[in-house]
């Protein structure tokens, strides 16, 4: 009962932080965070026991296919080069890098280190896109760092399990294992998420319930992690592969299926990430009193770690930036980083995030001999520093940064980027409305002919609308025909607002009706609900 409540509890906190951070203009994990941990160290609320091989297959999936959604494979073959350098060769520095500052610094052992540099590694996606993408940040650094953050977690799973079997056996790490291990490892979960998606579409093609195929690819990201894991292979890029074959190949004519999908996975988005800082972040409580050494030597460790991973991070994106510019340019790449502003920019947002929280928690209690792994709660503790660090930090400090390099998108770009879709997308209902088959429409008579010429001349019209503005025409100069429709399209504006208000009111009345119906004795709830979903059905399409 105890882990029920502190589900409920989270979710219903994730809930009204994610509402609390859109007033105050606050990223929500960052609130998520604090909020874990101070949970943990609230008096009566117990720690649920969580098995730490449970920790990744639980989190993970869900909010990797989330993310992955969002991006493309021509975005991935457009920057493969960043990506790889930033997602396996950024990785592989800062795991260096903090397992030799480790073992300096303490007496915990190499594949220990290297276990935990691992976890504070990769930065993690869903706080970039909680974080930078209000700001207006160019897009092309926004997709620079989720491109990075769904493959890094790849890299950093790979060196981590590889640590943690060597630590565990007692045995030690080899170079040419882990390049084999990931190697195999990505192969093998390419040709899995390629299958998964191909058999999964061919199953919501015979679903025509958009609640079953929402269910279907809610299982679906759990189902490939745990395959992949089986035949030994990245649960991470098979789910990421997953959704981006899902959504290459998606249904264009499936808008409902599209709008249903999109708001459901906000919510387990959303309810996922709740859940996991809150009961990760209550383990906290427990890791702090099994310590061997003093919480303050520890912190000054973690505040050492996080100079390190801020360090490295810095060094390698400068590098990028200075070496970077004369190929991109002649690849004819978008580069980021491209100006020293955007080094800034880039280095600070690498947030760490649930993926660094789950690897840390993920180490064994114990080795395969029965002794207590090495360190453990160390080991937590300074990892669980570094996510504070750089998350709250950027979180809290990133607007202010973005505004004061002048690095806000201009507005412009949008636009533009907005119309040139708009005129493709008015160009291709153009070309169909020529080619169409009238005969087959029932539209070869005078009367069909004079409703295609009207629906051309709108479709030649409808390319500003479909941008979303309606500018003149360069130097401001608008001719007589412009204006009248100008004046015509206005009016018949002022009218629609006119309606669509006037709507509104009605379509809520009759909802609040009909709610208040289904409380009554007497009323059937399906038929109430049927009536309802068909009340709001039509307000969306209003």
């Amino acid at each position: 009962m105890t882990v029920l409540l502190v589900v409920v509890g989270a979710m219903l906190a994730a809930v009204l932080l994610a509402g609390a951070g859109d007033r105050l203009r606050l990223p929500w994990p960052v609130l998520l965070l604090l909020l874990g941990a101070v949970a943990a160290f609230v008096p009566g609320i117990e720690a649920p026991d969580i098995d730490p091989e449970l920790i990744l297959p639980l989190f993970l999936p869900p909010l990797l296919y989330a993310t992955a959604q969002r991006t493309s494979w021509a975005l991935f073959r457009q920057r493969w080069r960043a990506i790889a350098f930033l997602a396996v060769g950024l990785v592989v520095a800062t795991v260096a890098a903090v397992a030799g500052t480790l073992v300096a610094l303490t007496a915990v052992p190499v594949a220990a280190a290297i276990a935990l540099g691992a976890a504070v590694a990769p930065p993690d996606p869903v706080a970039v896109e909680a974080v930078a993408g209000p700001l207006r940040v160019p897009r092309r650094l926004v997709a620079t760092l989720q491109s990075e953050g769904l493959f890094n977690d790849a890299t950093s799973l790979v060196v981590f399990t590889t640590a943690i079997a060597a630590a565990s056996a007692g045995g030690e790490l080899g170079g040419v294992a882990i390049v084999l291990r990931f190697v195999y490892g990505a192969v093998v979960a390419v040709a899995l998420g390629f299958v998964a998606a191909w058999l999964a579409r061919r199953l919501l093609d015979r679903l025509t319930d958009v609640v079953a195929g929402n269910g279907l690819t809610l299982v679906l990201p759990f189902a490939v992690y745990l395959a992949a894991d089986a035949l030994g292979a990245s649960g991470v890029i098979a789910v990421v592969v997953t959704a981006l074959q899902m959504q290459q190949h998606s249904d264009a004519d499936a808008s409902e299926a599209r709008l249903a999908a999109a708001s459901f996975w906000s919510v387990v988005e959303l309810l996922v990430t709740g859940v996991a800082f809150a009961l990760i972040g209550l383990e906290l409580r427990t890791v702090v009193e099994q310590a061997d050494r003093s919480l303050g030597e520890i912190l000054a460790h973690a505040g050492i770690v996080c100079l390190v991973v801020i360090g490295v991070r810095a060094v390698w994106m400068t590098v990028i930036w200075l070496t970077s510019a004369g190929p991109a340019v002649r690849r004819g790449e978008e580069r980021a980083p491209a100006t020293a502003a955007e080094t800034v920019v880039l280095t600070w947002a690498g947030m760490r995030g649930l993926a660094t929280l789950a690897l840390a928690l993920a180490i064994p209690l114990a080795l395969d001999d029965g002794s207590a792994f090495p360190d453990r709660a160390e080991l937590v503790i300074i990892a669980c520093g570094v996510l504070v660090v750089t998350l709250v930090g950027p979180g809290l400090t990133l607007p202010w940064l973005v505004r004061r390099l002048g690095l806000r998108e201009d507005d412009g770009v949008a636009v533009e980027a907005e119309r040139r879709l708009a005129d493709r997308a008015r160009r291709a209902a153009l070309d169909e409305l020529s080619a169409v088959d009238r005969a087959a429409l029932g539209i070869d008579d005078e009367q069909g002919e004079q409703v295609l010429d009207a629906l051309r001349g709108r479709f030649a019209r409808i390319g500003r609308t479909l941008a979303g503005d309606d500018v003149p025409r360069p130097g401001g100069e608008v001719d007589d025909v412009d204006r009248d429709y100008a004046e015509r399209l206005a009016r018949i504006q002022r009218r629609r607002e006119q309606w669509q208000r006037l709507q509104a009111v009605a379509l809520a009345a009759a909802r609040r009706e009909v709610v208040a119906a289904r409380a009554e004795p007497g009323v059937d709830p399906e038929v109430a609900d049927r009536v309802l979903r068909r009340l709001d059905v039509r307000s969306l399409a209003m």
